[in-house]
């Protein structure tokens, strides 16, 4: 997929993973019914995940991050670098 979005960016967050999914589902200039259908999920379920909302599976969630171009790496947060001043709990992604 030609896309002008590339990030290797640090998740801890559904919100911030679908921030992260409309960034490049936008950067790849697909409206959200184009992806729906190259994903092979519904508009509805796209979506909800980029809208950080719950009730997708990861079956489907990987159905999408492989259709736009994405893929998941999975960290040790204890060694993921804190942003500077962001304070110690930061890492949780909770609020």
């Amino acid at each position: 997929m030609d896309s002008d979005f590339v990030s290797s960016e640090i998740t801890l967050s559904p919100r911030a993973l679908g921030a992260a999914i409309r960034r490049q589902r936008k950067a790849s200039h697909l409206r959200i019914d184009d992806a729906a259908a190259l994903c092979g999920v519904s508009v509805d379920l796209l979506s909800r995940l980029e809208n950080g909302h719950g009730g997708v599976t990861t079956a489907r969630l990987f159905r999408v991050l492989d259709g736009l171009g994405l893929a998941l790496q999975v960290l040790d947060k204890a060694r993921v670098p804190r942003a500077p001043g962001a304070p110690a709990d930061s890492h949780t992604g909770s609020k």
